[in-house]
């Protein structure tokens, strides 16, 4: 590969880095009311950082971050890993975004123990 095709796919893939990020990237709130998350690149991931947690919400404070590793699946749909430092797990984790929804889901245990969550854009 010549530098100048090297150049070119570095500059695509960053491309679609940012594209992807995109469309999640923002304020979000939890359908439960109970959190508010910013999600944005941190690095060649995409960082969910809890903003606003409810007071007397079990085991979740403000500052918690889930570092997600996840590619595009088909248009608003994204799957891939995801590594929550604060309780040490991974997840595999799939998202779906339409418009100013987002439906997450994380699975532990190779899939047998899964959870959906509902959330909402923060305009």
């Amino acid at each position: 590969m010549n530098t100048s095709t090297a150049c070119t796919t570095l500059f695509m893939l960053a491309l679609a880095s940012v594209v992807h990020a995109a469309e999640i990237d923002g304020q979000w709130a939890r359908g439960d009311g109970n959190a508010r998350v910013r999600i944005a690149s941190c690095g060649a991931n995409i960082c969910a950082t809890n903003t606003w947690i409810k007071p007397g919400t079990p085991s979740e404070k403000a500052g918690d971050v889930l570092v997600m590793t996840i590619k595009p699946a088909a248009k608003g749909q994204y799957s891939g890993s995801a590594f929550d430092p604060q309780r040490n797990l991974n997840y595999q984790i799939s998202l779906t975004v339409n418009g100013d929804t987002m439906v997450t889901k994380g699975c532990m245990l190779a899939g047998l123990l899964c959870k959906d969550v509902g959330w909402t854009r923060i305009k």
